[in-house]
């Protein structure tokens, strides 16, 4: 079954909400996959510098899957839960879904898992609060 049917509701907090304009596409009119990425990573480090009271890094993300396309004019809303939380690293699981353009319709279209690393000023790992 489609994991987009079966979920109906994000998980985590919304994070980042933004417009997908049309110099977000790609030669055919779709909304490039890596402009939803970058969204998903700036969510994903809104929420580890909450959590790590500072600067952080993005290190790694797991395979992300595209659901559903994201259209020009749809609201694209980023969500972030804190997930493992280590010394110097945590994971983040980010969402994103599409409000669709001039509907209340809301679809997933995709997620990954994000690992940030707390760094100090000279960009050294860092203990992160507990």
């Amino acid at each position: 079954m489609d994991e987009a049917v079966v979920e109906t509701e994000p998980k985590g907090e919304l994070t980042v909400r933004t417009i997908a304009m049309p110099a977000d596409t790609n030669a055919n009119g779709d909304i490039f996959g890596g402009w939803v990425l970058s969204q998903m990573d700036q969510a994903g480090g809104i929420a580890g510098v909450d959590r790590a009271q500072g600067r952080v890094v993005t290190v790694a993300l797991d395979a992300m899957t595209f659901i559903r396309p994201v259209h020009v004019g749809d609201v694209l809303c980023v969500y972030t839960r804190i997930g493992r939380v280590g010394r110097t690293s945590m994971t983040i699981e980010v969402e994103a879904w599409a409000r669709r353009f001039r509907t209340q319709v809301r679809e997933k279209v995709t997620a990954a898992t994000f690992v940030f690393v707390a760094i100090d000023d000279e960009g050294k790992p860092r203990p992160l609060p507990a």
